[in-house]
């Protein structure tokens, strides 16, 4: 027969009030908390969460939803996210919007219809009509990595434009002159980037070569495709940046089908110090971004406006991102 909380209060000589107090999410004494937590593992304790669900008005699930769930920069996010949750006893599902704004608004809806208790997006679009239902619903959104324009939603992103000027200014340093930027204009994070690239070549006084920016979409295909062009150039750029990891993936692989060495031909930086700059050679110069504080802090936004810690208006939150020196970049004369 499965255990109750009876039988735990037998067991910790606890009442019934202040268990049911703590596993449902309330704050008790330390000692109290441990005594609980050990009958629950002692007793194999379940909580029959949709009974709480009834009493509380929460599933204690977060709704998670990624723009490309096959992105190792997402799948990153993803895990750190998870990790949160569960510290905070919560558990998450996670809607893949596939790079399509249509299927990220039938994803809100969805959540909304599974009565999530908060949203966590990584989303495609930075138009806050699609969490419409959400906001009505009065479920709290957090977004990572965007700023989603006019909404009362908070935001976990990098200084994106900051980060950007800073590797193109270490490119400039070593003498190119002739830089190249694979990016999506379409995309807050490869439009604050780009921005930050055109500020380092004002402030350096170096014209910005139109034609050597490639505007597309973060994936893989389009870094591939992108430096496929650039290298097929008459006076092609001494250097490259690459404003996420699938293109700095997609970028790597041009150069391989190529073989163009890297950085005796061209010099290559771009961002994310995921897997690839530690498997490629050269290793990769990146901006790396804090992957496990963008996860943690979401959570922690979110912990604190479903407890109510947390009342005021929307507010975006900038992390910083660090250089890592590799060896794919070099100086010139």
């Amino acid at each position: 027969m499965a255990a109750t909380i009876k039988d735990i209060s037998r067991e910790t000589g606890l009442s019934l009030a202040t268990i049911s107090k703590y596993l449902n999410g309330g704050n008790v004494l330390p000692k109290n908390r441990e005594k609980i937590d050990a009958a629950v593992e002692k007793l194999h304790y379940q909580v029959n969460e949709i009974a709480r669900g009834l009493v509380t008005n929460r599933t204690r699930t977060i709704g998670v939803i990624v723009y490309n769930i096959a992105s190792t920069f997402n799948g990153t996010l993803v895990s750190h996210i998870g990790h949160q949750l569960r510290r905070n006893n919560y558990g998450m599902l996670i809607c893949d919007s596939a790079m399509d704004a249509e299927t990220e608004a039938a994803n809100i809806r969805f959540l909304v219809s599974k009565k999530v208790d908060g949203i966590i997006a990584i989303p495609c679009t930075t138009d806050a009509s699609p969490l419409a239902p959400a906001m009505e619903a009065g479920i709290p959104v957090v977004t990572i990595d965007r700023v989603v324009q006019n909404s009362d939603v908070d935001s976990i992103v990098i200084n994106n434009r900051e980060a950007a000027g800073e590797i193109t200014e270490r490119l400039i340093r070593e003498g190119h002159r002739k830089i190249g930027l694979i990016c999506s204009l379409k995309e807050y994070t490869g439009a604050e980037r780009a921005k930050g690239f055109r500020d380092a070549l004002e402030k350096a006084g170096i014209p910005v070569r139109e034609n050597c920016i490639m505007d597309g979409y973060h994936t893989v295909a389009f870094g591939y495709q992108s430096m496929m062009k650039i290298l097929q150039m008459e006076d092609r750029p001494t250097a490259v940046f690459a404003t996420n990891y699938d293109l700095n993936l997609g970028m790597v692989m041009a150069l391989n089908e190529k073989d163009v060495r890297c950085p005796e031909e061209i010099s290559l930086v771009g961002f994310d110090d995921l897997l690839l700059p530690h498997v490629v050679s050269p290793h990769l110069t990146v901006m790396k971004q804090p992957m496990a504080e963008l996860g943690h802090t979401a959570v922690n936004v979110m912990m604190d406006r479903l407890s109510g810690r947390k009342d005021s208006p929307a507010e975006i939150t900038v992390l910083k991102a660090r250089l890592i020196e590799g060896n794919s970049d070099r100086v010139i004369g």
